[in-house]
């Protein structure tokens, strides 16, 4: 049993290097600012400065990869969160939404900001710029109401 115990850490330390082999793609889409909510919505520049640094990293084209994301498996769980989140909503495109989409994508953004679900947790402890106060909650859900 000690034997095999000792080759433990070995394996490991070999694996955590092999890993680093398999980058994420850091390369965003093209950002055409017809299609940019942000850039058509016309929103206040309050606002506006909010929505980007609370919900673009995740939620559009505009995706900045900070030196963390050069270490696999890090990597791997925040290009995941970035797929998801673009998948469910992508601020980059927002102008090839329909109507109906767009009006149930903003109920959305309501629903998840009103129950303090966005932005992460995890998110705000490595960018405290995207932290929202309690008031800025609030202007940015009678905002996406007001749309």
């Amino acid at each position: 049993m000690k034997l095999k115990r000792k080759y433990i850490l070995p394996v490991i330390g070999v694996l955590l290097i092999l890993i680093q082999l398999f980058r994420i793609d850091k390369t965003n889409p093209p950002v055409d600012e017809k299609l940019d909510f942000v850039a058509t919505m016309n929103p206040s520049e309050e606002i506006g400065k909010k929505i980007v640094a609370a919900c673009y990293d995740c939620h559009s084209y505009t995706s900045e990869y900070p030196w963390y994301t050069n270490v696999a498996p890090v990597s791997w769980w925040i290009k995941g969160h970035i797929n998801g989140g673009r998948k469910h909503l992508n601020f980059s495109i927002w102008n090839e939404y329909s109507d109906d989409k767009k009006n149930h994508k903003l109920e959305e953004c309501v629903e998840v900001m009103e129950n303090g679900w966005m932005p992460l947790g995890t998110y705000t402890w490595l960018h405290p710029d995207a932290k929202l106060s309690d008031q800025e909650r609030k202007d940015m859900i009678a905002y996406f109401k007001s749309i």
